[in-house]
Parts: structure tokens; C-alpha cells; sequence
């Protein structure tokens, strides 16, 4: 106490003033930046310094206020020290406040000097401004004379090149001198141009109307030239005058329309004769003799280029626009002598004239350029050029020897050539501007070759029907192929096409897409579908045949089945009918590719495609259905084997035994048939399993007490059944392949629940809780109604069923249950309707009796 004593009275004689008591407190970041700038490591300059803790530091014990009197004194040395520091700083500070107000004092007058100096250069400068702009002012003066006089005298010149000009264009006109008057024209609208910002001035505006009279005086003068050489007196004597050559040139700088005129006129004229010649009442103007037509023309340019060739200028194009307007009028007399006589037209007579026709177009295009086609309408026409057409081939289908390969695919692989693993198209030829110029007047008769196409396609589907029904069935050694048939009628689809598109890529193609369409759908059904053999009761027979039919079912052992040579022929159409879907896709793709591309989108093949799918599914369903009969009778003897009696378990049976040989006889002919088709093939194989393996799942339920010897030998035919099912897309075979997988999952699933059922059936009983558990275990997906099957399998006393059918009920939700009873019922129901359905179908055979 002592201690803290003395220490109070130091700190009251250090700090007499109150104010200095106050503690003096920062913000955080104003204290972090003091202690950034003067780091220290005093607690006196600490933010929480504690006067308290500190004077416990320097005196932790009374023992250690025997040195107060040396702490007191470095105490006041330092605040000696502080206080020195503070006065020198503050005096500091006073003298730099003085030495700030002279420098601000000393740069504000140099300010003023600098600004004094400057306004004395920008008045220096003013001075010099003006001082060179009254000296230049006389040369601008001078060059602004410079120029107007310039002007003045080129526009003089012009002047005085344009009045002479003018009256000198005025005697050349009159003397025609045409030479000089196109040299000298052009000249003259050039200097005339110079004047267009004066034509204000009234006698500029006086010269410019004489020039315009002297043009058009030029253009009446000059056209009358042309009218009194060709169609004066002298004009069958008429031989070209070079005076009319240069009056061409003189043309060529008038007025356009004069040009227009004048060429028309001409054009007009030269095509008299042949207007005169080829009149509609005329006998040569028909289609018949429509070479003729084009015959003329090409005599008509011959001689017309040889007399009158140098005659116009070579951008005039004259021989192109007798052509081009021969082939206008051609156009439109055509169209009217065939709308006038269309009921004599027939196919051959319109293949003529379309095939000379393009022919003629081909030759025009050769010829000319097509430069004044300009603004014509002209149809889109597909690039290539026109091809000969055949009529006699078009018009009468023969008997040709067709190729057997698809034509569309072939046509597409020539589209294309590859190089490496990218595809580089083959350079088209250029399109032919002529063509369709005349040949698009035979579109509306177009209806006649579509119409002779019909009767074709009907003649070739009736020819193709009687060869199928007169040609020999297939033999097994020989195997099956596609049908000849298909192959021909897709390559008369290939010429029918090529010979539409080079006739029109419009409607008419629509229409032969739709006659293709038609005629594909005779071809699946009355070709394929129709001459499918039937079997069991697909069959369509008369009363007789339907009765001795069911008399071979009732028979006892005895199935309706295919032959081989009918197995052949039911793979052979189902190569047929692939063949078709694949070449069907590839002609409406070929369809929409020559068609306009606005009619695109009205060819649509889809559903002849689904008709030769169906084909297929039924060409697959029967085979199904055949060697499903097959296995109909080993399957009867197995449920009629006592299985309660067997008392050993041996080899596999019997009936096992036949099936395995059906499927060895059977498969590898299918297989052989349908080698270029094996997808098919494997669907039949999955649509095979699908059907057998519930079906002889439900003859195994109807074997019935089985012990549990019998449910062992079972067990043993199924598994042997799964192997050899297994093995069945390969069976028979040398080349032993995997199976696919969805197939291998499908027999697996389905014969492992045989084998499920037959462990249950070969488990005692008893306990029933233990009986249930291991049959929900084995069979997880099973209902009430196989429950019940299996139960009746193991030959069960009736209370018993009922205890394992109560059981088996508790452990199921009530839908399942509910579910499961109502399907169980109709079940039970189905074999009554269906017994008592061939009741009465033998009531009524025997009253066909």
C-alpha cells in the first residue's frame, strides 16, 4: 500500500493538468495508418495503454520502488526531450508558413509576366495576318480572273464546236453520210453535256433542241432507208449497201427505243414467210412434220447470214433475235394447233415432237448465247441438257432384258466421286439457255404420256402376275432370289423418270409420282401379298377345300405346313419386298431431287414403303406360323406323357427329340434363303422364340399330377430345349456365330421360368408358409392364375390348394389380387367358348353333308 502510495503522488507531481488526463482516442483505421508510418514498440504509444498496468510493470513489488528516483528521471528526460522535439517541430512549421507566402508571391508575378508576354505574340501575330492578307488580296484577284477566263473560253470553244458541229450533222443528214454523221453525233452529245448547267440560256437551250430534232429527224430518215431496201421495188434484189451499215452505227447511238424498232421490224419481216408457210390450216404445220419447222430456220439463218451478215453491228445479235422470236411463235402456234387437234395426239406422235424439239433447242443453245433472252419467261429447266427419248421404248413396252442391279442406287453412286474419305461431285454440265423455250408448250398434253404410262405399268404388272403363276416354285437346292420382276419394273420407273424430267419437272412429274405410287402398291399386293402361300387357317378356299382343311386339323398328329419349295418362295418374297423398300426410299429421294423445289413436299412415298414393310412382317409371320405347326405335335405328346409315373430320369424325350429335328431340318433352309437379308432373319428367330416359348410354357402347365421324378426329367428337356433355342440362329450351321444379344435375352428370360416352374413343382410343400415364400422368390412376376396352375401341376388335395392359395393371397396388395382374379376367370372362360365354337362348326360340316 505503501508502495501504490508513493506512486500516486509521483504521477500528481508529473501531470498536474486535468487535461492531460483525458485519454485521446482514434478510429481504427486512422490508428492502423499511424502505426504503417511511425511503427513503435513503446506500450506508452499503444492504442489500450493502461497507466495502471504500466506502473505494476515498472513496480511489481515494494522492493522495487527503491529505484523510483531513477525512474522519475528518465520520466522527465524524456518528457524533455518531447518538448524539444515539439518546439523544434512547431518552429519549423512557422518558418515554412513565411517561405510559402514568398514562393505563391513570386509565381503569381511570374504569371503575369508570362500572360504580358503572350498577349504581346497574339497581337504580333494579328498584325502579321493582316499584313499578308493585304498583300495576297491582288493575287487572289488575279487567280479568280484566271479562272473565269478559262472557263470562258472552253465553253466558247464548245460553243463554237457545237454550233458547227450541229450545222455540219444537218448537211451530213441530208446528204446521208452516215459515217460522218455517227463520228460526228457522238461528238456532238458529248459537247452538248458540257452544257447542261446552261441550258437555262435560251440559246443553248435553242442549239439542244435542234440536236434533238436532227436525232429524230436521223431516226424516221434511217428507218424509211431500211423500209424502202427491204420492202421497196428493189428488194428481192436487194444486196447490202455499205450506206445501210453505217446507218446501223448511227442507230446504235440513237434513242434505244429507235434500235427496238427498227429490230423488230426486221425481225418481223424475215419471219414472214415462215408464218405464211406454217399456218394452223396448214398440213406442214402439224406435229408430224414438225421438223420441218426447224428445218426452215436453219436454212433461213444460213442464208440470211451469208447475204446480210456484215450488214449489222455484232452486238445487235440479229440472227439470235430471228431465232428467239422463231421460237415465240413456234411456241404459241404449237399451243394452239395441239388444243384445237388434241384428240389426235398420241404418245409416240408427242414423244416425236418433244424429242425434236429439244433436239432443236440443244442446236440453239450450241449456236447463240442467249444475251437476248433477257426478260423473257422461261421455265426453271434442270441443268445437263436434254437427252434423246426413245419413243417406240416409251410408247410400247417390250420384253428388254433389264438389269437386275437397283438403277436409282446406280444413278446416285454416279453423282458422286470419292476421293480418299471425302466426296468430290463431278463437275454438271452448263445449262442450255434455249431449252424449254418451245418444248414447255407440250406441258399440258403431258397428261397423254401419264396416261400411256398407266396402260404400260398395267400391262407390265398383268405380265408380271402371269409369269409368277406359270413360273415353277422355287426348289430347296437352288435357294430363293429376289424376283425378277421387281428389277424390271424399277428400271421402266428409271426411264419413265428421265424421259419426265427432260418433258417437264412441274405438275406432270407430280402426276407420274402418283402413277409410280399406284403402281407400287399393285405390285405389293397383287405380285407379293397375293401370291404368298397360305397356311392353316390364313388360307382363302372354297367350301370344299375349307372342309377337307378342317378335316386335316382334326386328324389326330397331322399339321397343315409348308413345303420347302414354299418356304422358298415366302423368302424369296420377303427379298422382293426388302429389295422394293430399300429402291422405294432411294426413288422418292431421286423424285424430289428432279422435281421443282417448290413441289417437293408434295412426293411423300411413305406409305408404300409401310405396305412392303408389312410384306415383310407377313412373309415373317408365316414362316413363324410354319414352323411353329411344326412343333405342334411333339408338344401335344408331351402333355400327354404320365409324368406322375416316371420314375427315372434318362436321355431327353422324345417329343424334345422331334422338335430339336424339325428345327435342324427347317432353320438352316430358312437361314440359307434369307442370307442376304439376315436382319429378317433374325427377326424371325425373335418372333420364333416369342411365340414357342409361351406356348410351351402353357403345354407344360397342362402336364399335369408330375412328380417329382417327372418334373425332373422336364427340367432336363427344358434346359436341352434352351440350348438347342440358343443355338437356333446358327443351327446347322458351319460358321458358328454368337447369337444377338436382344435374341439370347429373350430365350433366357423365357425358359428360365419354365425351369422356375418345374424347381417349384419338384419342392415338397410343406411347410406352406416356406412353399409360397420359395415360390414368390423363384417366380417373383407371377400371378394368382399360374399359382393355381402350378398347384394343380403338383396333383394337391383341394384343401390343400385352398390353405397355399390363401397363403399366397396375404402376401399380394388387393389390386394384384383383384387383377389377377378377374384375368383368371376369363381364362377359365376362353377354352369353354372355344370348345363349344368347333362344336358348332362341326354341326355345321355335317350339315354341309
Amino acid at each position: 500500500m505503501a508502495a501504490a502510495s508513493t506512486a500516486l503522488e509521483i504521477e500528481d507531481e508529473l501531470f498536474e493538468d486535468d487535461n492531460l488526463n483525458s485519454f485521446l482516442s482514434f478510429p481504427p483505421e486512422v490508428q492502423s495508418a499511424i502505426e504503417h508510418v511511425l511503427p513503435s514498440s513503446d506500450p506508452l504509444d499503444r492504442p489500450d495503454f493502461n497507466a495502471v498496468d504500466y506502473i505494476n510493470t515498472l513496480f511489481p513489488t515494494e522492493q522495487s520502488l527503491s529505484n523510483i528516483d531513477d525512474v522519475i528521471g528518465r520520466m522527465r528526460f524524456k518528457i524533455r526531450q518531447l518538448d524539444d522535439e515539439i518546439r523544434i517541430v512547431v518552429r519549423g512549421q512557422t518558418s515554412v508558413g513565411q517561405s510559402g507566402r514568398e514562393a505563391l508571391e513570386e509565381a503569381q508575378t511570374a504569371i503575369k509576366e508570362l500572360f504580358s508576354r503572350i498577349k504581346d505574340i497574339k497581337d504580333k501575330a494579328e498584325k502579321s495576318e493582316q499584313m499578308v492578307k493585304e498583300i495576297t488580296r491582288d493575287i487572289k484577284q488575279l487567280d479568280h480572273a484566271k479562272r473565269n477566263l478559262t472557263a470562258s473560253i472552253t465553253t466558247l470553244n464548245h460553243l463554237h464546236i457545237l454550233v458547227e458541229g450541229v450545222d455540219t450533222l444537218r448537211i451530213h443528214t441530208r446528204k446521208r453520210q452516215y459515217k460522218e454523221v455517227a463520228n460526228l453525233l457522238d461528238g456532238v452529245m458529248n459537247v452538248l453535256d458540257h452544257f447542261q448547267p446552261y441550258m437555262g440560256i435560251p440559246q443553248i437551250r435553242q442549239l439542244a433542241d435542234q440536236v434533238q430534232g436532227l436525232k429524230i429527224e436521223l431516226g424516221q430518215q434511217i428507218t424509211e432507208d431500211f423500209h424502202s431496201a427491204f420492202q421497196g421495188p428493189n428488194a428481192k434484189t436487194l444486196t447490202p449497201s455499205q450506206q445501210l451499215a453505217e446507218a446501223c452505227l448511227v442507230v446504235s447511238i440513237l434513242d434505244p427505243k429507235i434500235k427496238r424498232d427498227l429490230l423488230k421490224w426486221f425481225v418481223t419481216l424475215q419471219l414472214t414467210e415462215y408464218t405464211h408457210l406454217f399456218q394452223e390450216n396448214q398440213d406442214v404445220a402439224w406435229l408430224d412434220k414438225i421438223d420441218r419447222r426447224y428445218a426452215w430456220l436453219k436454212r433461213h439463218l444460213i442464208e440470211f447470214e451469208e447475204k446480210f451478215g456484215r450488214l449489222f453491228p455484232p452486238d445487235w445479235e440479229v440472227s439470235e433475235r430471228i431465232a428467239v422470236e422463231f421460237c415465240e411463235i413456234t411456241r404459241r402456234e404449237l399451243g394452239k394447233i395441239m388444243t384445237a387437234r388434241v384428240h389426235e395426239i398420241d404418245v409416240r406422235l408427242l414423244l416425236f415432237s418433244i424429242q425434236r424439239t429439244t433436239n432443236f433447242e440443244t442446236l440453239l443453245g450450241r449456236r447463240f448465247m442467249g444475251v437476248t433472252l433477257e426478260g423473257i419467261d422461261r421455265p426453271i429447266i434442270p441443268s445437263g441438257g436434254p437427252k434423246q427419248i426413245d419413243p417406240e421404248s416409251s410408247g410400247n413396252f417390250g420384253d428388254p432384258s433389264f438389269d437386275s442391279k437397283n438403277p436409282f442406287a446406280e444413278d446416285m453412286n454416279k453423282e458422286e466421286e470419292e476421293t480418299g474419305d471425302s466426296k468430290v461431285p463431278v463437275a454438271k454440265p452448263k445449262s442450255n439457255p434455249f431449252q424449254g423455250i418451245i418444248s414447255r408448250c407440250f406441258e399440258p398434253h403431258l397428261n397423254i404420256y401419264i396416261d400411256s404410262q398407266d396402260k404400260n405399268l398395267a400391262q407390265l404388272i398383268e405380265r408380271f402376275q402371269e409369269d409368277i403363276r406359270k413360273a415353277p416354285m422355287p426348289r430347296p437346292e437352288t435357294g430363293s432370289a429376289v424376283l425378277p420382276s421387281c428389277a424390271d419394273l424399277f428400271v421402266y420407273y428409271k426411264k419413265c423418270l428421265v424421259q419426265c424430267t427432260q418433258l417437264s419437272t412441274g405438275q406432270p412429274m407430280l402426276s407420274l409420282a402418283e402413277t409410280f405410287q399406284k403402281y407400287l402398291q399393285e405390285y405389293a399386293t397383287r405380285i407379293l401379298q397375293n401370291n404368298l402361300p397360305k397356311i392353316g387357317s390364313t388360307a382363302t378356299l372354297s367350301s370344299a377345300g375349307l372342309i377337307q382343311n378342317f378335316q386335316n386339323l382334326l386328324k389326330e398328329g397331322e399339321v397343315a405346313r409348308f413345303t420347302p419349295s414354299e418356304q422358298c418362295l415366302v423368302c424369296s418374297i420377303l427379298s422382293t419386298a426388302e429389295y422394293c423398300l430399300e429402291t422405294t426410299h432411294q426413288l422418292e429421294e431421286k423424285l424430289k431431287e428432279k422435281v421443282d423445289p417448290s413441289l417437293s413436299n408434295h412426293i411423300n412415298l411413305s406409305k408404300e414403303q409401310d405396305l412392303f414393310h408389312s410384306v415383310i412382317s407377313h412373309c415373317i409371320q408365316l414362316l413363324v406360323q410354319d414352323v411353329e405347326a411344326t412343333c405342334e405335335p411333339a408338344l401335344t405328346a408331351m402333355v400327354k406323357i404320365q409324368w406322375s409315373a416316371v420314375e427315372t430320369v434318362g436321355d431327353q424325350s422324345s417329343y424334345v427329340t422331334a422338335i430339336t429335328g424339325h428345327l435342324r431340318q427347317t432353320l438352316p433352309l430358312l437361314r440359307d434363303n434369307l442370307a442376304a437379308s439376315r436382319k429378317y432373319f433374325t427377326q424371325f428367330c425373335v418372333k420364333f422364340a416369342n411365340t414357342f416359348i409361351p406356348k410351351f410354357n402353357n403345354h407344360l402347365f397342362k402336364c399335369k399330377p408330375i412328380s417329382a421324378v417327372g418334373a425332373e426329367q422336364l427340367l432336363l428337356d427344358t434346359h436341352m430345349l434352351k440350348t438347342v433355342l440358343l443355338d437356333l440362329p446358327t443351327l446347322g450351321s458351319q460358321v458358328v456365330k454368337k447369337a444377338p444379344a436382344s435374341y439370347t435375352k429373350i430365350v433366357v428370360k423365357g425358359m428360365t421360368k419354365a425351369e422356375m416352374i418345374l424347381k417349384v413343382v419338384m419342392s415338397p410343400h410343406e411347410p406352406n408358409e416356406s412353399f409360397v415364400e420359395n415360390y414368390i422368390k423363384l417366380l417373383p412376376e407371377s400371378d394368382l392364375s399360374e399359382f393355381q396352375k402350378v398347384l394343380d401341376m403338383k396333383g394337391l388335395r383341394r384343401s390343400e390348394v385352398n390353405a397355399l392359395i390363401d397363403i399366397f393371397r396375404s402376401g399380394l396388395p388387393n389390386s394384384t389380387v383383384t387383377q389377377v382374379t378377374t384375368s383368371s376367370n376369363t381364362v377359365g372362360a376362353s377354352p369353354e367358348r372355344g370348345s363349344s365354337g368347333i362344336r358348332r362348326l362341326e354341326k355345321l360340316i355335317k350339315k354341309k353333308f
